[in-house]
């Protein structure tokens, strides 16, 4: 018997009691393994009532994210899920399985990240218990340059899916941050292994994190006043699961008609950063002022700078100026 088997069937029969001995007879173990089984998975922050005479009943406000809790909730049927407790980072470790074959549709949760990483080289702070961190492996017959639709169609997928479970509207800042009430609540990390004879991608894994519940102890300092968590303290059944459940969903409906750029408007409509003074920023650069006026087909930001030249940003970063000129 695994761990994993007994939480399927759990799952399957959420706030429904079954008996050890139907827990023992379908696992082919005794009722004392089942037992220690589910003392181990209360241990680990599953709500398990247990009566005598009727057996035990996982509780679906259960919020311990794990694939049978994912897969109850998730419609798709080309997404094979994977949970694990603590990972350096699901992008690193969903990209070696993709080396070693992975298909298409793996995705990857992670409880906590040890090593989160976000653009630019910088770390993304993923704290146990209260964020959704997630990576999906994808192998587009597409080039490389159309990479960034992925990030884009990821970042509609979030917003639409906090949007849905919060009842709240999401705002999106070029290219890979998903917004609540100005703060974020979600980065997006696309990195892609490329046949650089043909320009044409080997597969792409598209990270994604996003804080569902402030961390335990408040977000550190230097995040403070920039980051935010979808819902607060205040938690709800299941809540995580179906978050990252949502997500997937959508973004693998999204990426199956990658080419119709459905999400498009969704992406144009959410834009934090149209019609606003902003600082564009590349490594090594110094910040440039611009003003943002739209956002083509093609997912590049298009800009006015100061001596009226019009500019196609495909790359880098921006800030937003508060109270900028307008230019």
């Amino acid at each position: 018997m695994t761990r994993d088997e007994l939480l399927a069937i759990l799952w399957e029969n959420a706030d429904t009691y079954i008996s050890g001995a139907q827990l023992a007879r379908r696992l082919s173990v005794s009722r004392t393994a089942v037992w220690k089984q589910i003392e181990q998975l209360r241990g680990e922050g599953y709500l398990i009532e247990s009566v005598t005479n009727k057996g035990y009943r996982l509780s679906s406000r259960s919020d311990v994210l794990s694939a049978a809790g994912i897969e109850r909730y998730l419609e798709h049927p080309n997404i094979r899920v994977q949970v694990r407790r603590s990972v350096s980072s699901t992008i690193t470790v969903l990209k070696e399985q993709a080396e070693a074959g992975a298909p298409e549709g793996t995705a990857l949760v992670a409880e906590e990240q040890t090593k989160g990483r976000g653009r630019m080289g910088r770390s993304f702070y993923s704290p146990p218990g209260t964020g959704v961190y997630l990576s999906l492996l994808l192998r587009p017959d597409t080039a490389a340059a159309e990479a960034v639709a992925l990030t884009a169609c990821a970042a509609v997928a979030v917003a639409e899916s906090v949007e849905s479970l919060s009842g709240r509207p999401a705002q999106i800042k070029w290219v890979n941050d998903v917004l609540l009430d100005g703060k974020k609540i979600c980065g997006i990390l696309t990195e892609a292994s490329v046949d650089f004879e043909s320009g044409m991608l080997h597969y792409a894994v598209v990270g994604i994190g996003i804080n569902v519940l402030n961390p335990t102890g408040g977000f550190p300092p230097e995040l403070q006043d920039r980051a935010g968590a979808v819902f607060g303290t205040n938690g709800g059944p299941a809540l995580r699961c179906r978050m990252a459940a949502a997500v997937l969903d959508r973004l693998m409906g999204y990426y199956e008609r990658l080419g119709e750029k459905t999400y498009y408007e969704g992406y144009k409509q959410r834009s934090v950063v149209l019609g606003r003074p902003i600082l564009l920023l590349t490594p090594g650069h110094d910040p440039v002022p611009a003003q943002a006026l739209d956002i083509d087909r093609d997912f590049a930001l298009v800009v006015r700078l100061a001596d009226g030249t019009i500019r196609h940003v495909n790359s880098g970063e921006v800030s937003i100026r508060p109270g900028g000129p307008d230019f």
